[in-house]
C-alpha cells in the first residue's frame, strides 16, 4: 500500500500481521524500558521497518531512538516518519538536502469515536466527508501526516482545527493556515485496504 503513495526519492517500507521478534540497539530501549511487552515488541518492529527503510535509502541500519516528545530521531541527514496500529507497521525516509520532511499515517478503517469528529474535523469536513464515499478516519489521518512534516520542520504545535483536507480520488490537499513551512497547501495520497487506511506526503525543497 505504501510504496504507491510515496513519491519517486521516498523509501517507504511496511509490514502486516503480529509484530515480529527485532532487536532494540542504541538508546532505543530507553524509550520503552518500562513499557509492557507487546508495547516494546511493536516499539522494536517499527524499528526495523525504519532501519530496512534506511539501507534502501543508503544510510546503514543505524538505532531509531526517541526524542523526548516521542518523535523518531533520524540519522543526519535523513527526513523520515514512522506509523504503526494494530497488526501493521511503516517507515517512510528521504534524503534532507532534497525533502523538508515526510509524513505518513495508518489508522483503522472504522469510524471514530464518538465525539471525536468534532475535535477532529470542520464543519466543511464532516459535511464533505457526509457528501462523500471516503472513509471517516481520512482527515484524521491526513492531519497525522501533516503534523509529522510540520513538527520536526517547523518546531512548534499544530492543532487539527489549523488544518483543512480536501479528499479526492486517493489524493488529498492540507491547507495549513499557520506559517512555518513555506508552504500554503501540502498534497499527499491516501488508500484503504486491508481493515486500514493509510495517508502520505512529502515536501520537497
Amino acid at each position: 500500500m505504501l510504496a504507491d503513495l510515496l513519491p519517486p526519492g521516498v523509501v517507504g517500507v511496511e509490514a502486516f500481521g503480529a509484530s515480529a521478534a527485532a532487536p532494540l540497539l542504541g538508546d532505543e530501549a530507553a524509550a520503552v524500558a518500562r513499557a509492557v511487552p507487546a508495547r516494546r515488541a511493536e516499539y522494536a518492529a517499527v524499528r526495523a521497518c525504519a532501519r530496512d527503510a534506511l539501507e534502501l535509502l543508503g544510510a546503514g541500519r543505524p538505532a531509531v531512538p526517541s526524542a523526548p516528545d516521542r518523535s523518531p530521531v533520524w540519522p543526519a541527514g535523513v527526513v523520515g516518519a514512522l506509523t504503526h496500529c494494530d497488526g501493521y507497521r511503516a517507515a517512510a525516509v528521504a534524503r534532507a538536502d532534497a525533502w523538508v520532511g515526510v509524513g505518513i499515517d495508518a489508522e483503522p478503517l472504522a469510524a471514530l469515536p464518538a465525539g471525536v469528529a468534532d475535535l477532529v474535523m470542520s464543519h466543511d469536513e464532516r459535511a464533505a466527508h457526509a457528501a462523500g464515499t471516503w472513509p471517516e478516519r481520512l482527515v484524521f489521518s491526513a492531519k497525522e501526516s501533516v503534523y509529522k512534516v510540520w513538527s520536526p520542520a517547523v518546531g512548534t504545535w499544530l492543532g487539527f482545527e489549523d488544518v483543512r483536507i480536501g479528499v479526492g480520488d486517493g489524493v488529498f490537499t492540507a491547507h495549513v493556515d499557520r506559517p512555518g513551512l513555506g508552504v500554503d497547501v501540502l498534497h499527499g495520497r491516501w488508500a484503504a485496504g486491508r481493515g486500514l487506511v493509510v495517508t502520505a506526503l512529502a515536501l520537497p525543497r
